[in-house]
């Protein structure tokens, strides 16, 4: 288990995963190395898009992580880790009604709580390295207008938090559930990721291209994809499609 020497508290980065990316380039990191930003002026998303987070009130956050067990084509275990390191992290107080929206948000009832961004080195086939960004809502209480559904933790308990101390914590927990990967079965995590998963065994509206359908969303297998049931079972990878309505 990393020390707390691990642990690196910034005032201003464009972005923690920049910042992380660019330590593991000129070899200044290990594994479970992890950086906090009082305030990020770059912060990224999913797709390319922004993480929009008020300075110093909520969890922006990067974690290196080598990832010796496993090989390319088993980089779900690892989003599947860290994204119930997250939930484990925020359920505990949050009280409940905590959920993983596929493949790695993090959802209380039906406002978004956070997000996980996990970028990869490669040296030719082999995988070496990633970085996870990872973005909590902790103490802010007002939202841009143009973001749908979000929600943080003082909004949800009436508590103001020492950021610092909660992302300790946080970083603990995500690199407890990454050392299982190595000691414990990968079906397990599999499995309790599935039965955390948002809106499992509900019907689901999602847009392909053009197209909105309503299907059941069933569960995600190990690469990551998940299973829909409707006239057919359907399979769908991360960037095919957009939830609707969510």
């Amino acid at each position: 288990m990393p020390t707390a020497d691990y642990f690196t508290i910034i005032d201003t980065v464009d972005s923690t995963n920049n910042y992380a990316m660019a330590k593991v380039h000129a070899g200044l990191a290990t594994h479970g190395m992890a950086w906090l930003a009082n305030e990020q002026t770059a912060g990224k998303g999913q797709r390319g898009k922004g993480w929009d987070a008020e300075s110093g009130k909520n969890i922006t956050l990067s974690i290196v992580i080598q990832p010796e067990q496993l090989n390319a084509s088993q980089q779900f275990y690892l989003i599947a880790a860290i994204a119930l390191g997250c939930f484990e992290f925020f359920d505990s107080y949050a009280g409940g009604a905590t959920k993983i929206k596929w493949p790695n948000d993090l959802y209380w009832r039906d406002r978004k709580a956070g997000g996980i961004l996990i970028e990869t080195i490669y040296h030719g086939r082999l995988w070496k390295w990633a970085v996870a960004g990872i973005g909590i809502n902790i103490n802010q209480d007002k939202f841009e207008g143009n973001l749908k559904n979000p929600v943080s933790l003082k909004q949800i308990t009436g508590i103001n938090y020492d950021v610092a101390t909660l992302a300790r914590e946080l970083h603990k927990k995500v690199m407890k559930k990454v050392d299982e990967i190595k000691n414990n079965s990968k079906e397990n995590l599999l499995n309790n990721y599935n039965q955390q998963l948002y809106k499992l065994d509900e019907k689901i509206k999602l847009k392909k291209a053009n197209m909105v359908f309503e299907t059941r969303l069933k569960s995600v297998n190990s690469s990551g994809q998940l299973i829909t049931s409707d006239t057919i079972e359907r399979q769908f990878d991360h960037g095919d499609v957009e939830w609707v309505g969510e």
